[in-house]
């Protein structure tokens, strides 16, 4: 029996505006400008990615992830896709970081394995899928008024949580905390993310000023690379510490459990890789104790439903931050995991991730095949 082989990969461009401009203290996000990823193989399946560059986190954009998308392409053509570890490490070598580049080929080959064995990703990934998964829902940095507004919004639409995003001044953050705590009463939970944009000392007296909010945790506080001033921000803290954009592969996840930075992880395909960096995270975390949640960047139905494969599989993972794909102007998924409303998502049993992008909307995408 002659073994299978990778034929061709297919790199696309896919833009989808937002339903309105994302703002964060790294800037505005005004679309959603993404790179799919397919790869054929010798004996007509199809493993599909999805990758979602943000410059100011990661330091890749669509136009950088499609030229080593293509590149890297043209290297796995005759390669077995089956031997997943030896893709991936290849894969590594070739090109230093662009993990979220790296995440779209990780997706796709991990669709094709799950697909060649004829079962759901998440039990390929030795999960089950009884867990009931209920994303928060996350609101941009705006006025007191708008983000209240935003925040009751949400909170009549059933969603069980909202992440406000902060990292402004401590006199503005503050207002804007209090004005949606009044609006969404006093035990509904609230989640903050600075975005790095506190130093030390204002992410202290802003937390500790925060703290009468009644805040589940603060996502990254200060900037990524200050690790140490980490420790002393979580130590003077009333409020938990989660670790984001200082987190992006497992050597990051040891570091930081290792120095007790943190008391959470938040992982994101795009940010760590992709699936199998996002399983070493994930068993580190265990071993040190610490939770984890999962997060989007920009990511459609697609993305959503890989990350739902392994938060299927993996009892670590406690918080959902799943709510891309409600902020972008077109869903052009087919497949794929299920909004029921009040913020939940169900996932399917279809072979692989089981879901996949409409060939009508990307007929007039951008796209190279290899």
């Amino acid at each position: 029996m002659s073994q299978t082989v990778i034929t061709g990969v297919e790199v696309i461009k896919l833009n989808i505006p937002y339903k309105e401009p994302f703002v964060i203290s790294l800037g505005v996000i005004p679309s959603a400008t993404n790179v799919v990823i397919r790869i054929h193989t010798s004996e007509g399946l199809t493993g599909t990615g999805e990758c979602a560059p943000f410059v100011t986190i990661v330091g890749e954009t669509q136009e950088t992830v499609f030229d080593y998308a293509r590149q890297i392409g043209q290297m796995l053509k005759g390669r077995d896709p089956f031997a997943l570890e030896d893709r991936l490490a290849e894969i590594d070598r070739a090109v230093q970081g662009n993990y979220t580049m790296k995440s779209g080929f990780d997706m796709a080959l991990y669709d094709l394995l799950a697909q060649k064995a004829g079962l759901p990703l998440y039990r390929l990934l030795g999960g089950s899928n009884s867990r009931e998964v209920y994303t928060d829902m996350t609101i941009s940095i705006g006025t007191p008024e708008k983000m209240a507004n935003d925040a009751r919004a949400f909170k009549e639409a059933g969603f069980p949580a909202i992440k406000l995003k902060l990292g402004t001044t401590t006199a503005k953050d503050v207002a804007r905390v209090k004005a949606v705590r009044e609006a969404v009463g006093p035990d509904y939970p609230i989640r903050i993310d600075a975005n790095q944009g506190w130093d030390p000392v204002t992410a202290i007296r802003t937390l500790n000023e925060l703290a009468k909010y009644n805040i589940e945790h603060c996502e990254e506080p200060i900037p990524h690379w200050n690790n140490k001033e980490l420790i002393r921000v979580r130590a003077n803290s009333p409020i938990s510490i989660m670790a984001d954009e200082s987190v992006f592969d497992h050597h990051d996840a040891f570091r930081l459990a290792s120095m007790g930075a943190c008391d959470y992880f938040n992982i994101k395909f795009s940010k760590s890789g992709g699936i199998n960096n996002t399983l070493k995270i994930i068993a580190i975390a265990e071993a040190a104790g610490i939770k984890c949640q999962v997060g989007c960047m920009s990511e459609t139905r697609y993305g959503l439903t890989a990350l739902m494969h392994v938060v299927a599989a993996r009892s670590t993972i406690v918080h959902f931050d799943m709510d891309s794909s409600m902020m972008l102007a077109d869903d052009p998924v087919t497949g794929g995991i299920e909004y029921k409303g009040n913020g939940k998502w169900v996932l399917g049993d279809a072979p692989g991730i089981g879901a996949d992008f409409d060939e009508e909307y990307l007929k007039d995408m951008e796209r190279v095949t290899v």
